[in-house]
């Protein structure tokens, strides 16, 4: 079963979402909240699985809560699902450790796929949006100088995050356990002092 939160100061927007969330199978909606700060206390609270955030909200806003909700509970999923669509506004939820970016015209059963996808560990984007994030991000200097602290097995396995590989697929195409995979991705994440594989993907994705 899945575990969501949702967050928007749309009354409307949660309840619809409610109702579509409800009448699908594995899921179940265990809180809602109508700002950032109540989206941090009610996460706390409640330890869901994912949290839908908006991001234009009163008192705090969705990129900050979502900043924080990723650095004190990191076993809790944040997709933004907002109707705002600029390249940077993408690319702040990313860096602040969301593991989706979804606009509110996005199709039910979209959604329903993505959510499922996200808890799974996945990262994903609404169509077009991730071709876009990294045609903003082409010219950004990508590779922080703790890169060279790697060994060139991690800077292998950071690249092939950076294509949107899983973990059985990096695996696969290393020919290691899934087990060894993790324990890279442990230390990648260690020596480059980033928070999860989302950062890591924006950081290697041009290599």
């Amino acid at each position: 079963m899945i575990r969501v939160l949702l967050v928007d100061d749309q009354r409307l927007m949660r309840e619809g979402i409610r109702l579509i969330l409800s009448h699908t199978e594995n899921f179940t909606i265990v809180g809602e909240a109508s700002n950032g700060i109540e989206a941090i206390a009610q996460t706390e609270a409640l330890q869901p699985d994912v949290v839908l955030m908006d991001l234009q909200m009163p008192l705090l806003d969705g990129a900050t809560a979502t900043a924080s909700i990723t650095h004190q509970f990191p076993n809790t999923k944040v997709i933004i699902l907002t109707a705002e669509d600029q390249d940077g506004t993408i690319a702040q939820a990313l860096r602040s450790g969301a593991s989706g970016y979804l606009l509110k015209t996005t199709p039910t059963e979209d959604l329903i796929q993505t959510i499922a996808l996200i808890h799974k560990g996945y990262t994903q984007l609404g169509p077009g949006l991730g071709q876009r994030l990294l045609d903003q991000l082409s010219t950004t200097p990508s590779l922080p100088d703790e890169w060279d602290n790697l060994t060139l097995r991690e800077q292998e396995v950071a690249r092939l995050i950076g294509t949107g590989m899983s973990n059985d697929e990096i695996a696969k195409q290393l020919c290691i356990s899934k087990s060894t995979v993790k324990n890279h991705i442990t230390k990648i994440l260690q020596r480059l002092n980033v928070r999860d594989r989302t950062q890591v993907a924006i950081l290697t994705h041009s290599l």
